[in-house]
């Protein structure tokens, strides 16, 4: 069809599609289609003030966090957007670890290339929004801070947001004083850079997003967003498996470049500790799709007791034919009675016996003891409280967590410990659970583990789902304890 036109209406021709590609180039915003992830991170303020992506490699982080922030800078928010909507101007930070990567990352996503004045306007914040650009003193193509064009809800310029950039190297102080209504951090923080940001919020209940990989490990600000959330607190993480944009080619070839102990990390956002690890085993080697537990299979429960910290149970369930032990499902809840925790216990379609630890026979005011409690609500709590497997030189086990953890490890080491896809809680806090620099376990948001190695230890006492009545329960038969197969 082109070839039918004159000079004149192909040079008009080429103008058009310039122009056209330059409207998509000088406003991503526009263009910009969110998935899964990514929507809920830019949807999640309109309830919380303190928003987390926690994701791994190559999945987009910066580049949502970007959108997000220049949706705030501008009052351009589409059609789709079910978050806060700013109605007029603020003043914003944008955060990284060093002055270097925060102009090589942030101010490239939200401003376009540092090098190319050209390029101005190409990332995140429209080339017509921006009013002004002040650069910072000796530091070869970094900016200081961005003057932006905010529009009302119909689109009508009504003033000027500012956002400045800050890296953490610069130190605390350099994060003390200003009163700001956003912030984004891209790279994970220090506990006191964090707190720094939230207290520049307070006043004008501002909001701090942060987007990063864990590289650090559980540091205090993941620790309390995986397992200490707070109202207002948010977290979503995401994986190669949330990133349509990478194919099959490009994971293979990422992965291979990563060790085997980062992997769980780089590739879905789970942070690790390395030698820290109580299983130093990555979840790739454990967790299977959930399947219907065959009738005959032998189930066992254990529960971990808490009130200000969860009260954690697991099911669990052994494959007769090679002795693999599978959590099968998971309950996690605080500041709950032993009636409401009975009712979940309960609701479940199998009542396997449950392994309980000894403070469960405590009193409290000459009330009855947490075991009295289960029971009395219907509870199948086993007789006596948790003891591991007695060794040929025991009458009775002990309730030490060493031996547990060394046959759970066995097992995994064997391939025969796995975890359903579904239990969620219980993936996280394998990723949290970790020996302290004194060597010992660091007893906090571990109570699924607990509950798991309970259960796990006390699998002679595990029964069937179904023909119960057709078996004795081990603790009512005058048996020896030796036909039943202690796990040591």
């Amino acid at each position: 069809m082109s070839n039918n036109l004159n000079k004149a209406e192909k040079e008009r021709l080429l103008r058009l599609m310039k122009e056209k590609e330059e409207r998509i180039l000088f406003n991503q915003i526009g263009q910009w289609t969110p998935y899964g992830w990514q929507e809920l991170l830019a949807s999640a303020t309109e309830e919380n003030n303190q928003c987390l992506a926690m994701a791994g490699n190559r999945v987009g982080k910066t580049y949502t966090g970007a959108r997000i922030t220049a949706c705030h800078l501008t009052g351009k928010y589409p059609d789709w957007w079910k978050g806060k909507r700013f109605t007029k101007p603020i003043n914003a930070w944008a955060a990284g670890a060093s002055t270097v990567t925060t102009r090589d990352i942030l101010q490239k996503e939200l401003l376009g290339d540092p090098v190319n004045l050209l390029m101005r306007g190409s990332g995140a914040i429209p080339r017509d929004c921006v009013v002004d650009v002040v650069r910072k003193p000796q530091i070869p193509n970094a900016v200081e801070s961005i003057v932006v064009k905010f529009h009302n809800a119909f689109g009508v310029h009504i003033g000027e947001s500012v956002i400045s950039f800050k890296s953490y190297e610069m130190g605390e102080e350099k994060f003390m004083g200003s009163s700001l209504d956003w912030i984004w951090l891209d790279e994970q923080p220090a506990q006191n850079i964090y707190t720094q940001c939230l207290t520049r919020t307070l006043d004008k209940k501002g909001f701090v997003m942060m987007t990063f990989t864990p590289e650090s490990g559980m540091t205090p600000v993941i620790q309390q967003f995986m397992n200490d959330r707070k109202k207002g607190q948010f977290l979503v993480q995401a994986g190669w498996d949330e990133a349509p944009h990478l194919d099959e080619d490009a994971k293979e070839q990422i992965l291979a470049q990563y060790l085997p102990n980062e992997r769980e990390m780089r590739t879905k956002g789970q942070p690790v500790f390395g030698r820290g690890m109580v299983f130093p085993y990555t979840l790739d080697k454990l967790v299977v799709e959930d399947f219907t537990i065959p009738a005959h299979w032998n189930r066992i429960c254990g529960i971990d007791f808490g009130f200000d910290h969860p009260t954690a149970i697991v099911w669990g369930a052994i494959n007769p034919e090679n002795g693999c032990f599978y959590i099968t499902d998971e309950y996690r809840e605080s500041r709950q009675t032993a009636t409401q925790h009975a009712i979940a216990i309960r609701s479940r379609s199998v009542q396997p016996p449950i392994a309980w630890p000894h403070d469960g026979n405590r009193t409290f005011d000459g009330g009855d003891s947490m075991a009295v409690q289960y029971r009395q609500e219907g509870v199948n709590f086993l007789p006596e409280h948790f003891t591991n497997p007695p060794d040929l030189s025991q009458s009775k086990g002990d309730i030490k967590i060493a031996p547990g953890i060394t046959a759970i490890s066995q097992a995994m080491e064997k391939g025969l410990f796995k975890v359903f896809q579904s239990c969620q809680y219980w993936q996280q806090e394998y990723g949290s659970y970790h020996f302290g620099e004194n060597g010992k376990i660091v007893d906090k948001a571990d109570d699924l583990m607990s509950a798991t190695r309970y259960a796990f230890q006390s699998q002679r006492w595990s029964q069937p789902s179904k023909d119960e009545s057709k078996r004795k329960r081990p603790w009512e038969s005058k048996e020896s304890n030796s036909n039943y197969n202690w796990v040591t």
